[in-house]
């Protein structure tokens, strides 16, 4: 199995974000669980990888020629796969990866969480995502979809194919025994 993990390319400001990005990257290489990953070395990405590595993991990473420079190639991966657009990088990432997780980033971590779950609520697949809200990291984004479900533009069932967890061995847990829900259609029956 292989988890695709989103996450910052800035260690951010909180030392429990490293923290939790290191725990995650260690518990997925001692459960026998790889890493899919943008391929960089700089901030929570380079912190996970390294983790990953140091335990004896599997890390496959996905970069962009373009961002190569900004990123740096980790040279201790197992693989790294170099594209040139990010929606190489995205479609490489989850064709490569069982399942997603999120930890905390930036706009290009929510992009890549938010079109993941997107793709499971239109059925383009049946993978688990996740979002592992670190130190509350994402309180405010998850009171948000709540709203967003509550003003009818989100489904309930839809908004429960997020997992959320603060524990990251039990979103490892909740990611490894994921059962797919029956999804016939995105819209509901008064949308169409």
């Amino acid at each position: 199995m292989r988890i695709c993990v989103y996450l910052g390319s800035s260690p951010g400001n909180n030392p429990l974000y490293r923290e939790a990005a290191e725990q995650f990257g260690t518990l997925l290489a001692r459960r026998g669980i790889g890493l899919v990953y943008g391929g960089g070395m700089v901030g929570l990405m380079g912190v996970i990888a390294d983790a990953v590595c140091a335990a004896g993991g599997e890390v496959i990473g996905i970069i962009p020629e373009a961002l190569r420079a900004r990123e740096h190639d980790h040279p201790g991966i197992s693989e790294l796969h170099v594209v040139q657009t990010m929606h190489e990088r995205k479609a490489m990432m989850a064709n490569l990866a069982d399942g997603f997780v999120t930890l905390p980033g930036g706009i290009g971590t929510f992009e890549e969480m938010f079109e993941a779950w997107c793709w499971s609520q239109l059925g383009y697949h049946n993978k688990p995502v996740g979002l592992l809200d670190v130190n509350g990291f994402y309180s405010g984004l998850r009171q948000f979809i709540d709203n967003v479900v509550e003003e009818g533009f989100l489904q309930p069932r839809h908004r429960s194919m997020l997992i959320v967890e603060k524990d990251p061995e039990t979103m490892i847990d909740r990611i490894v025994n994921f059962v797919p829900p029956e999804n016939e259609h995105w819209l509901g029956a008064r949308d169409v």
